[in-house]
């Protein structure tokens, strides 16, 4: 069901703004790390950068989340940025340090969900009419940044697990599964829609987006509630 006019600005407002830090913050943390490590492509091109719009994909991150929030009712997003350009022979130990850079960007959604869980603490002494914004935008960050992370972490390139697994395998093996990058955000579709649709169509729930992404991300929400001092 299509939200009204009205409904459909309330979800924007406590939606855009985790949804814009998360994609930023994650490619700027790829991008941080690069050149830490010896690779400065990213920092001269100006993607080390708090500034949403080096990094805003017109696709991924304004008609993507648009789609999704329509079709879910208002009661999600899901979006990308441009991804990070990384020259990998210019880091001081290539394999390894790859595998660093692909960790930061979802380390960085990670402390993004904490520092939010952290914040939820402010909201009483906010006043009332801010009240519930507010606690629907942390909310809505601390779910967003972990599915983000669950998501990244698939061990699939281009996605940022398949990157660490390439980095890991020993070379003989790294090779191989590396050339599926070239397919990578096919087979990632295809699990993540194509599946349910297929499941749908025999009476079983192939939902890997909820049943996996989603639920891991729930579940890491508790664990980060209850290290914030939410815990029950």
């Amino acid at each position: 069901m299509i939200p009204d006019i009205a409904d459909l600005a309330r979800a924007v407002s406590v939606w855009a703004l985790p949804v814009l830090l998360a994609i930023t913050l994650h490619e700027a943390a790829h991008g941080w790390a690069a050149w830490k490590l010896g690779d400065d492509t990213a920092r001269r091109l100006g993607r080390v950068s708090f500034n949403p719009l080096r990094h805003v994909d017109p696709f991924g991150t304004v008609v993507l989340p648009a789609m999704i929030l329509l079709l879910s009712g208002g009661r999600f997003m899901l979006g990308y940025a441009k991804p990070v350009p990384v020259a990998v022979e210019r880091l001081r130990n290539p394999r390894w340090h790859m595998v660093l850079v692909a960790a930061a960007g979802p380390a960085a959604n990670l402390l993004i969900a904490f520092v939010a869980a952290l914040l939820l603490h402010t909201l009483p002494y906010l006043p009332s009419f801010a009240l519930e914004w507010a606690g629907r935008n942390l909310e809505n960050a601390i779910l967003f940044n972990l599915v983000i992370a669950v998501f990244n972490m698939m061990p699939l390139p281009p996605l940022d697990g398949g990157r660490i697994v390439t980095g890991l395998l020993p070379y003989r093996l790294a090779v191989p599964f590396a050339r599926l990058e070239r397919w990578g955000l096919l087979i990632v579709l295809g699990l993540v829609f194509l599946l349910p649709f297929l499941g749908n169509r025999i009476g079983m729930d192939l939902d890997l987006f909820s049943s996996v992404i989603l639920g891991t991300a729930y579940a890491l929400a508790v664990l980060v509630l209850t290290v914030a001092g939410f815990g029950g």
